[in-house]
This record gives structure tokens, sequence and C-alpha cells, in this order.
């Protein structure tokens, strides 16, 4: 087996509690180990990843048990995706955190940190929905943790806001779970996709009821509409960092919509249908237009930025919900883009809102030292997340746009998605008018009185404050102009995720792939386009699409 599938779960796991109980009182030497291990973490995802190019599901069996009984890691295209991007984000956060002195506010900053990165890689190789469940839990608990860092009563609030409101959609998890193991009889993913086809239609009342609560579930952590008011004012009061690094957080719901409503459900298993479709466009409808309307109302830089993070993540949704290859090839993209536009926002506020007398209200106040450079990259920032070019997002909301075209409804999506864009910039324009243009026309403080308290002036950013800011609008900057590799790339994930036998042969075994073969035959008929593709491809032998003899 390739044991370097398990390191993004063990090596952060092994290093959170060494900090926590070694070096809890020696702030350096915390932060190399943190910085040592967070860089290791990178490379080995990009390892990964280049692992994946050539096509094949590798899986890990935890003490070498078979699947289903025993657990499994699966590393896909997919999975190696958004461990890179979850790695890279998180050095860069972390480097803010320590050049920006965040780290400071608390004791156990940088074991938290580990942990939660533990737990987001954890649900992304995770190959079995209760272990899903478990990293879910080990990444919540640890955002409980930094989310309250540093302490104060507006952050306190939130943070009890946010742990009752995913205490509620943990509970609903176990019952999605529950349903779904007494429906099937397994909750192996894999394993799943077949049971769930094989299913009379009689029987699968309860396989609806699972799959619906699992969509609650999933939505919560997205930040969907009905459950997205979580996700302002926990992201508007965490410290700046940790926002940033919270942009991968309704990414790892996004995930598991992707994964569960692909892999396991889909249209062809009876008595789901195109439910996710149905539920999904409506919520990423309105959760755009609310968000849209959020930015437009923002009286506080970080909330803005917030609900420019709930925009992007109905936009992304929009192209998920088409569940078709070209509209999730280009959500894909978008996921990345957007994670990292809203990384550099988080970031970038963070330096100027620590330097102004007004903090983050939006109201008119003296120029902060580098006004104009913090301007520059609150421009970049800003043409980021509403899409405007010459930036990825640009092209992601296009290839969005592009693949909705002839669907249902094409109209009302292109029309909130533009909308939403145009609202964005305004909001945006609006606020960097207020912080950066017209507070150069307010005059300089006048000298203290003599014997009154002086106050220090704010200091400028240093350049290890400024580059995380750097770092994510140049990777914004290389997805632009990487445009087509990256989207082969995403491409080529896309048609993996739709090829679900690949991912079925490779965990279960040649068996079980044939087995899903013939049902999708005897569904579609001799010939199907998927059996088609798979022999075309050559994945359909035996041991193509497969780690299978690694693990023997």
């Amino acid at each position: 087996m390739n044991h370097w599938m398990i390191a993004p779960v063990v090596l952060p796991a092994l290093v959170a509690p060494l900090i926590a109980y070694l070096m809890r009182y020696d702030q350096v030497l915390a932060r190399v180990t943190s910085v040592v291990a967070t860089l290791a973490l990178l490379v080995i995802s990009i390892g990964l990843a280049v692992q994946t190019t050539d096509g094949q599901v590798r899986v890990y069996h935890l003490g070498n048990w078979d699947a289903p009984f025993g657990i499994v890691l699966v590393l896909d295209r997919l999975s190696a995706l958004l461990l890179v991007v979850t790695s890279a984000l998180a050095l860069l956060t972390l480097v803010h955190a320590i050049a920006t002195d965040w780290d400071r506010a608390g004791r156990h900053f940088h074991a938290l940190f580990q942990f939660q990165l533990m737990g987001i890689s954890g649900a992304f190789l995770t190959g079995d929905a209760f272990n899903l469940f478990v990293f879910f839990e080990v990444l919540l608990i640890a955002s409980y943790g930094l989310m309250i860092h540093g302490g104060g009563r507006a952050r306190l609030r939130a943070g009890v806001r946010y742990v009752v409101m995913n205490l509620a959609g943990s509970t609903l998890f176990l019952f999605a779970l529950g349903t779904l193991y007494a429906v099937a009889g397994t909750l192996n993913m894999a394993d799943l996709a077949v049971k769930v086809r094989e299913m009379p239609l009689e029987e699968a009342a309860l396989l609806r009821v699972a799959a619906i609560l699992l969509m609650v579930v999933f939505s919560i952590k997205a930040a969907l509409f009905p459950v997205q008011f979580w996700l302002p004012g926990t992201y508007a009061n965490a410290p700046a960092p940790v926002a940033a690094l919270f942009a991968i957080m309704t990414k790892v719901g996004a995930y598991a919509l992707i994964r569960m409503y692909i892999t396991v459900f889909g249209p062809d298993v009876p008595g789901i249908d195109s439910l996710a479709s149905d539920w999904l466009m409506p919520a990423a409808v309105i959760t755009l237009a609310l968000g849209a309307v959020g930015v437009m109302g923002a009286r506080r830089l970080m909330t803005l930025v917030s609900f420019a993070v709930i925009v992007s993540m109905g936009t992304l949704m929009l192209g998920v919900s088409a569940f078709t290859p070209v509209a999730t090839s280009a959500s894909l993209y978008y996921l990345v883009h957007s994670t990292f536009a809203a990384a550099a926002l988080f970031m970038l506020c963070d330096l100027v809102v620590t330097r102004r007398s007004n903090g983050d209200a939006l109201f008119l106040s003296g120029a902060t030292p580098q006004n104009g450079l913090f301007a520059a990259l609150f421009f970049a920032g800003a043409i980021a997340i509403a899409g405007l070019p010459p930036l990825s997002g640009f092209l992601g909301k296009l290839m969005i746009l592009q693949a909705l075209f002839d669907r249902p409804w094409a109209w009302l999506t292109w029309a909130v998605i533009l909308i939403g864009s145009l609202l964005t910039i305004i909001g945006f324009s609006r606020a960097g008018s207020l912080i950066f243009w017209k507070s150069a026309t307010v005059p300089a403080p006048e000298e203290p009185a003599e014997g009154a308290p002086v106050t220090e002036p704010p200091t400028p950013a240093s350049a290890m404050a400024l580059a995380p800011t750097f770092g994510a609008l140049a990777l914004l900057a290389a997805m632009t102009v990487l445009a087509g590799p990256m989207m082969r790339y995403t491409d080529a994930t896309a048609q993996q995720l739709f090829e679900r036998e690949g991912y079925v042969g490779a965990v279960l075994g040649p068996r079980e792939m044939h087995k899903t073969l013939h049902h999708d035959d005897a569904e579609h008929g001799e010939g199907s386009p998927g059996k088609a593709e798979l022999d075309a491809s050559g994945h359909g032998d035996a041991t193509g699409h497969q780690d299978q003899g690694d693990h023997e």
C-alpha cells in the first residue's frame, strides 16, 4: 500500500499533541514546528496529486481489513486537489497568524490549527460516511477553539451560535447515518453506491429520507439557504487568519455534497431521481441573492467579506446542482478560486482594520499607513471575489454560466449570478472608496495638548505580514495564466467522479465493479454511454482503476 496516503491525517495528528504538551510555553518552537509540519503537508499533498494524474483511484486499507468491513481512505483526483488547496491555504494563513502575532493571543493556537488540518484532510480522504462524520467532528471541535481564540464578548457570542448550529447539524448527521445503515446495511461509500442501486423502489422511502437529511447536514456546512445565517457572524468575529482558514470549511460541505450525490446517490437510484438537483438549485439561487443583499447592507468590513463568501458559495453550488461533468469541472475551478480570494480578503482586512481608528466599521476615518498599497490589494481582491477580469473569478463564473446555459431555468441562474456580481462590485466599491479614497481627505489629527496621553501611531505592515496576501493573490493570477492546464485537470476530475465504476472497483474489487456495470446495462441497455466510455478509456479491465495490486 502507498503509506503516503495516510500522512495528511497522521502528520497533523502527531504534531498537534506534541505542540500542546511539550511546546505550550515555548512559542518559538511551537511556531517552527507548526510551519515545518504544514510545509511538509503541502509537499505530501502535491506528491499525492501528482500520483493521481495517471487516472487511478488509490485505496488505503487501515489494519489491512478489506472494504466494506474495514476503514478505507480513498485518493482520487478530487480528494488530491482539495488536499493541495487545504495545505496551501493553511501555510498562508499560518504565516499571517505568526507575522501579525495572532497566534500569541492564546496558548493553544498551533495545536488547534494542526487538529483542524487533520479533520479537514481526513474528511477529503475518507471512503466511509461514518468516518466522514468523525472527521467532521474533529475539525469542528478544533474550529470551536480557533473561533474564540483571543476571547472577547462578540467573538464568544458568535462562537456559541456557531457551536449550537453545528451541534444541530451533527445530530442530524447521526440520524441520517442511522437511517442509511438501517436501509442499506453499510456506510462504506463504494458499497453504498452498489447497494442503493439494487434496492427496489417500494423500499426506497427511508433511503430518500436519509438522502434529504444528509443534504440538510451538508447544506449547513456549505452555508446554503435556509441554514446560511451562521456564517456572517462567525467569520466576521473570528480572528482574521482563522476566518481565512475557514474559507475551506464551507468547501468541505460542498465536497460532501459532490461526493455523496455523484458517487453514492444519483438520478439512476430508485426513489432519488433528481432529488439533489431539484433542491440544491433553488437553495443556491436564494443563497446567492441573500449574500449579494448582505454585501450591499454590510456595515463592517469583515461582515462585507463574509457575505461575499456566501455569494461565492451560491455561485459554486449553482454549478454543482447541475450534476453534469462540464458544470462540475467549472465548479471545481471556481471552488479553488473562491477559497483563495476569500482568504486574501480576510488577511488584507486584518492588516487594514488593526491600523484604523474605527476598526472594521465602515465609517470615515483617517488614512492608514501604506494606504495606497492596501487600496491596490483591496482592489485586486474585490475584482477577484466579484468575478471581474482579468483574475480567475471571471473565468470561473464564465464557465459556470456556459455550463448552465442549456439547463432548466437558465435565465434565472444567469440573472442571479450576473446581478449578484454587480451588487458585489457596488458593495466593495462603496467600502473601498470610504476606507482608502475618502480617508485620504481626512486631515491628520492635531498634536495632543501638553500633558495629554500620547497615542502611538499605527505602524506599517511588515513584509512578512503582507506576504500571505500577496501569495493568495499570486495564486489567483497563476490560475488565470494556467487556466488551460487547470481546466484539463478539473475536466479529468469531473470525468473520474462520474465514472462511478472506477471508484467502486478500486474500493471493493473488480467483482463489484462489474456488478455495477451490469446494473447500469440493465437500466440503460447494452452499449450504454457509461460502459462505452469506460471501455474506451481503458479503465474497464479488472485492475485498471484500482490499487488492488498494491494492497495484495
